[in-house]
């Protein structure tokens, strides 16, 4: 499943200039979205500047069989906007010493990482933070990285995904197993045919190894190096890359968009779509990174948080784009209207998490549906209301 940004195609409604929302307004508004038959089973948003939340709900069923609610306390998995954690974990690894985005990725691994097309020259860590490392998700991506929650059920291809019933390798051995010439699940689609910095090309297997090149360097795990450092830090106390992190009682459910239940399920590449957080939680991220924007972040000096947003990519890195426009930081996305943040998709999930950086104004939105055409829809109006109405 390929968690590429999903918000581009209505980044050409966001350019105009957002307002603090009523929630009188907005209410209604979202109410009735939620209740159209065949679409979304519940989503929540919320509205956030530097300081304050604006304006955070949920709207329809976070399980339908016990008719839970979805409410700004519900837990789920974000998908892409996972990545923006591993890059601000980077940049406070890279304040500490422990390591230079310019530095050579085999500098920090037990295995090495060539593009075999190209074999002398380098990948650096800030070719895996821009998606500019020529690592591709080979086919193996989606059939070996997806695993269920419950061993005992039976491994099955769903929505494009195979889920695994068991996971065979961890994370370090699975990035191995694809990256290496004689790994398991190599093949010549592992990387491009262009050398390291060339060509934008998504890659979430790229993203993972950045992950991985942070428990390296801080010999702390990734997940835990993101509670010390960010959760903690953040008060953000219902979230984490595992069930056994968060409480279960206040997890979504997923869903096809037919409605049906799809099993719970984790991702052996968890940093890059694997973080479980609820609304209420990510808006303290994604304040404290619209303070960071503007030189006033808790979590990072201002020169890191600088860097973290500066457009790192030209046009001729996007070589089969057809948006031109969009720009890279370090994992987070930005685009011509002044849009920075991430969205993500995996089964059953969509979410939003932008901000505008000429406005002092973000947004988020969290769906535990799979995308259809009823549902996209939905899902894009959501946006657009809580974006623009009563601008």
């Amino acid at each position: 499943m390929n968690r590429i940004i999903i918000a581009a195609t209505f980044w050409a409604l966001i350019s105009c200039n957002p307002q603090s929302e009523d929630g009188n307004k907005l209410d209604p508004l979202l109410e009735s979205i939620s209740q159209e038959p065949d679409g979304l089973v519940g989503f929540g948003v919320a509205m956030v500047n530097s300081d304050s939340v604006l304006y955070k709900k949920g709207f329809g069923y976070a399980n339908i069989q016990d008719s839970l609610p979805y409410t700004t306390t519900t837990t789920q998995n974000v998908a892409s906007i996972s990545k923006t954690f591993i890059g601000v974990g980077l940049m406070k690894a890279q304040e500490e010493g422990l390591l230079s985005l310019d530095d050579p990725v085999n500098q920090y691994l037990d295995f090495e990482v060539i593009n075999p097309n190209f074999p002398d020259e380098e990948i650096t860590i800030r070719h895996l933070a821009t998606h500019t490392s020529s690592i591709r998700d080979n086919e193996f991506y989606g059939k070996k990285s997806y695993v269920l929650k419950d061993s005992s059920l039976v491994a099955s291809e769903l929505l494009g995904v195979s889920f695994q019933n068991s996971a065979v390798h961890n994370m370090e051995d699975y990035l191995r197993a694809v990256l290496t010439p004689n790994g398991t699940l190599f093949t010549k689609d592992s990387y491009l045919n262009r050398a390291p910095g060339e060509q934008f090309e998504y890659s979430n297997i790229g993203a993972t190894l950045a992950a991985l090149i942070i428990e390296k360097a801080s010999s702390i795990p990734f997940d835990q190096y993101c509670k010390k450092y960010i959760f903690d830090a953040l008060g953000m106390k219902n979230s984490g890359w595992s069930f056994e992190q968060i409480s279960l009682e206040n997890h979504s459910r997923l869903y096809e968009s037919s409605r049906h239940e799809i099993p719970l399920y984790s991702l052996i590449t968890y940093p890059d779509g694997g973080l479980l957080t609820s609304i209420n939680d990510l808006a303290f991220y994604l304040k404290e990174l619209i303070r960071g924007y503007h030189g006033k972040g808790q979590l990072l000096n201002h020169e890191s948080y600088k860097e973290l947003f500066k457009p790192q990519l030209t046009n001729n890195h996007f070589i089969h784009s057809d948006n031109p426009d969009l720009n890279e930081g370090i994992f987070i996305s930005m685009d011509e209207h002044h849009m920075i943040g991430h969205s993500g998709r995996d089964p059953g999930v969509s979410t939003y998490m932008h901000f505008d950086s000429t406005k002092d104004i973000g947004y988020i939105v969290f769906t535990n549906t799979e995308m259809d055409e009823i549902s996209y829809d939905q899902y894009q109006r959501i946006i657009n209301t809580i974006r623009i109405k009563n601008q």
